[in-house]
């Protein structure tokens, strides 16, 4: 089924409607939910796997159609060994006993990021799932895994490249955005980072130019549908002018004045 292309927001004011399109969140804060409880940070993680699966079926509730979760960033890595290793068997563990849930519920599932870091099994089970998935339209999930915004472009730009080896200028944000990882998925409405800090983390640099940025002091393993709603409360609360004035805004909300009739066609019906 051919998917309609999406653009870039400062190419084209993109439509602006009451309830985001695509929501994507830095899920923050699982290590210190964990060690508020006295546990192991591993258990956080865990823990944090159900308030993975309360968003999703908020954000289907309510009409969105796009999810993007950063999952694993490139930065990750860093972590100690076993939290590390710990965190890719969540994700393998978690993908096999979701994949026939997600699959009934019509959502589309998809992996971006830089995977020739994961096991193989790892990676054929991911591709796997997206064939599997690839026709649904209920909702579109993008779990952001060893992925960061700065590769993104990088790739994007090597692939442009690589593309049209004849070119060395004259490009256009069109013809960036057909690589990037996000390339099937409009700009995200709402941005939302969890754990009180407020920082994008290298997390979709390029997309996240006319974003609705929001920080809750909440920890992952905390947030539900609830705290969605805060969120998309504020998204709602704010004006999108996208480089316009407020005044502009206000005359494009305006319902447009109805012709009048023609007295002649009148006269004659």
């Amino acid at each position: 089924m051919a998917r309609k292309p999406f653009t870039s927001s400062t190419r084209e004011i993109p439509e602006v409607a009451g309830v985001p399109r695509h929501v994507a969140i830095i899920m923050d804060g699982n290590g210190r939910w964990a060690r508020k409880r006295f546990m192991p940070r591993v258990a956080g993680h865990g823990r944090g796997v159900e308030s993975v699966r309360a968003v999703i079926r908020a954000c289907i509730a309510k009409g969105v159609s796009h999810l993007t979760l950063f999952a694993f960033s490139s930065e990750n890595w860093r972590r100690p060994a076993d939290e590390v290793s710990f965190l890719m068997q969540l994700f393998m563990r978690s993908l096999q006993k979701e994949i026939d849930r997600l699959h009934e519920n019509g959502i589309r599932f998809r992996v971006i990021g830089d995977l020739s870091r994961f096991e193989p099994a790892l990676v054929d089970m991911i591709r796997r799932a997206e064939a599997l998935m690839a026709d649904n339209d209920r909702l579109t999930l993008t779990i952001a895994a060893n992925y960061g915004g700065r590769w993104d472009i990088l790739q994007a730009v090597e692939r442009m490249l690589t593309k049209h080896p004849e070119r060395r200028s004259g490009f256009t944000e069109e013809d960036l955005n057909a690589e990037l990882s996000l390339n099937y998925g409009p700009e995200p409405d709402l941005f939302i980072r969890t754990g009180g800090e407020q920082r994008i983390s290298n997390f979709l640099l390029w997309q996240l130019a006319y974003s609705e940025l929001y920080f809750t002091d909440t920890l992952w393993p905390d947030f539900d549908e609830k705290a969605l709603d805060l969120a998309i409360a504020s998204y709602q609360s704010r004006e999108r002018r996208f480089g316009r004035t407020s005044e502009q805004l206000r005359e494009s909300d305006k319902p447009s004045a109805q012709p009048a009739a023609n007295s002649d066609a009148a006269d004659h019906a």
